[in-house]
């Protein structure tokens, strides 16, 4: 069965991300430094502590997905996302700051003092792309490390995990594997049931605007 290639990012001279298609994304290259202001002011008001940030810029009206990743001393603090638009991109970014900040279940909610120490890191998905497969060697040969992000979904379980996990898991079998684990089945779980997406994302962190 023919591999899916998926999106593949490419970055223009213009100062607006490109996609494969030839179509722009509806937002500019340097969207990070007002996505990121924006999601830390946001986790900034529910604490108290005030602030704003812009968000007059046209696009932020356009609908959008996105995952909000809290970072302190390196270690995750918080990562909450939305895998498919449904609403403007802006309103998206705050309130996954918000619950990453504060509804990550495997945190406790930010407090004050945490504030400055963590980093902040957003990353803007792209449209999920089906996969197709006959089995599940032929789903970790589509598999692209360092690329793709993943939704597993069987029945009720659920899981993905950005590509930036790649980091972690080299290997497709073992990406795959912890994504299992992750929806809470066995790493070495297999049915035709399963469905498989793909994606990949614009990244910016808080120290690519240092």
């Amino acid at each position: 069965m023919p591999a899916d290639p998926g999106p593949t990012v490419i970055s223009s001279g213009s100062g607006h991300i490109v996609l494969q298609s030839g179509n722009p994304a509806p937002f500019p290259r340097d969207a990070g430094q007002v996505l990121l202001p924006l999601a830390r002011a946001a986790i900034a008001a529910e604490l108290g502590f005030g602030g704003a940030a812009r968000e007059d810029q046209p696009w932020l009206r356009q609908h959008g997905a996105c995952f909000i990743t809290l970072m302190r001393d390196e270690k995750l603090r918080g990562c909450v996302g939305t895998l498919r638009p449904h609403r403007p991109l802006a309103d998206d970014v705050k309130a996954n700051a918000v619950a990453a900040a504060f509804r990550d279940p495997r945190f406790t909610p930010l407090a004050a003092e945490e504030f400055a120490a963590v980093a902040v890191e957003i990353s803007v998905l792209s449209v999920l792309q089906p996969m197709s497969f006959s089995d599940e060697p032929d789903a970790l040969r589509q598999l692209r490390a360092g690329v793709d992000g993943v939704v597993f979904e069987y029945g009720h379980h659920t899981s993905t995990f950005l590509p930036q996990v790649w980091e972690d898991f080299k290997e497709p079998s073992d990406f795959l594997a912890h994504l299992k684990y992750k929806a809470g089945l066995p790493p070495d779980f297999w049915d035709k049931e399963v469905r498989l997406s793909r994606y990949t994302v614009f990244k910016w962190r808080e120290s690519d605007l240092t």
